[in-house]
């Protein structure tokens, strides 16, 4: 807020309110407005926790997102940062990859508790495509985890390929690389490429250090705090290196310490790989329930019209959008998606039109017999989750007997009309009820 209109806003607020101020208290109140951010960005399930017995202004004022008062949601003005000592905060995280394992669980009628940690096709999908049945060069990638949650990025297969995980654990690690700051880039990375160390004994959880000052002898309440400080970036102290050095500690270990900013609980990092370890096991043992899955949940940018003209038409629009200079976040999205329908179509399955009659909502539908998927009506560009809905329920009733019939029973826009034509749902159906009598 600029000082002038900081000025503004007091002046304005105290004339509101019927009270006569001095100027010298309005322009102190003024000052103290300089500055602040007009605007508030928001972490979506950041859950300030206020004591019972205190009023949350004590800590910080509330806002409304974007001004609106009738907002059922209130912020906290002042961000997580300024208020971290003083009150908790809770992180409730999306919910996606649970789903994708419960959608698994309904199709394959699997358990996920029952599926084994150790599988050696699952394994290898961290360093060949074999267990998919295609080859490196078929796929453009050397290991299979598109589409594998924590695994699927540029980044974190580029860290696949240069560690060469071999069991569970190793992939736990990978994923604590991936959610630490300077813990990967410049730090393990090098240091496993110069062959000072391995994946094996590189810093890649906060539970690393400790355990590992621990296990060379350092006191464990020296172990303990060393590892808080190094957590949080804020480094190792002259006087505990000099202990350090004295108790064995490499030299290369301490600097990797200090170059930390941020880092993963393994616990945190453990959970999220037994998620991503069962989906990729599905990968591979129950394939079409896991493209079912996958793209009803984590594929928003799901193209029909595109995707279901076959793998050639997939292959051609990957092309042209790689061909680009740089991709906007939609094509970026769809890039991704389109990534895993190649994999999915040259593993043998394909993916039929959208049907006015048997398509779902928003969920993909396996056909087993035809080892493909039937795509919902929100995978069409410009038909939303209400229409999608309508016509699923709609039906229910019997078949429209034309274009105008559909639209009056269902309610649905122009927009998903044209839509649902120009995919060649309506092919067939009369534009009107009205018989023609020429």
């Amino acid at each position: 807020m600029a000082e002038k209109t900081a000025y503004g806003f007091v002046r304005k607020y105290y004339e509101e309110k019927g009270q006569t101020k001095r100027e010298a208290y309005i322009n102190k109140v003024a000052i103290g407005c300089n500055g602040v951010k007009r605007t508030t960005g928001q972490h979506p399930a950041g859950i300030m926790v206020v004591p019972r017995d205190m009023d949350v202004h004590f800590f910080t004022p509330l806002q409304h997102p974007a001004d609106d008062k009738t907002s059922a949601t209130i912020t906290t003005h002042f961000d997580y940062h300024s208020i971290s000592s003083r009150l908790v905060k809770l992180d409730i995280l999306g919910h996606d990859d649970p789903t994708v394992i419960k959608m698994l669980e309904d199709l394959t009628h699997r358990d996920p508790k029952t599926i084994p940690f150790d599988d050696p096709a699952t394994l290898s999908l961290f360093n060949c495509t074999n267990a998919l049945g295609v080859t490196a060069e078929e796929l453009g990638a050397t290991s299979g985890t598109f589409g594998i949650p924590e695994f699927r990025t540029d980044f974190t297969r580029k860290m696949i390929d240069d560690t060469h995980p071999s069991c569970f654990s190793d992939l736990v690690r990978i994923s604590g690389f991936s959610h630490g700051t300077d813990v990967w880039l410049g730090n393990a990375q090098d240091l496993i490429r110069a062959g000072t160390c391995t994946l094996q004994n590189a810093i890649a959880a906060r539970d690393d250090i400790m355990m590992y000052l621990m296990h060379n002898g350092v006191e464990p309440l020296l172990a303990f705090k060393t590892m808080e400080k190094v957590r949080k970036g804020k480094g190792i102290d002259p006087d505990v290196v000099e202990i350090l050095r004295k108790t064995g500690i490499p030299e290369w270990y301490i600097e990797s310490c200090q170059k930390i900013k941020y880092m993963f609980p393994r616990a945190h990092a453990t959970a999220y790989v037994m998620m991503a370890y069962r989906i990729a096991f599905c990968k591979v043992h129950y394939p079409l329930a896991y493209y079912a899955a996958y793209f009803s949940i984590r594929a928003a940018a799901f193209d029909s019209d595109i995707i279901s003209r076959g793998q050639k038409a997939v292959k051609e629009k990957m092309e042209e959008l790689a061909a680009k200079d740089k991709m906007d976040d939609k094509e970026k999205e769809l890039y991704v998606v389109l990534q895993l329908a190649w994999e999915m179509y040259i593993r043998g399955f394909t993916v039929k039109k959208v049907d006015l009659y048997k398509s779902g909502a928003d969920r993909f539908q396996m056909v087993t017999e035809e080892n493909a998927l039937l795509p919902p009506f929100t995978t069409l560009t410009g038909l939303g989750g209400v229409d999608a809905k309508s016509i699923v329920e709609k039906r229910k009733a019997g078949p429209f007997s034309s274009i105008e019939n559909l639209k009056k029973r269902t309610g649905i826009t122009k927009t998903s009309i044209e839509a649902l034509r120009v995919h060649g749902c309506l092919d067939g159906m009369d534009e009107s009820d009205q018989l023609s009598l020429f």
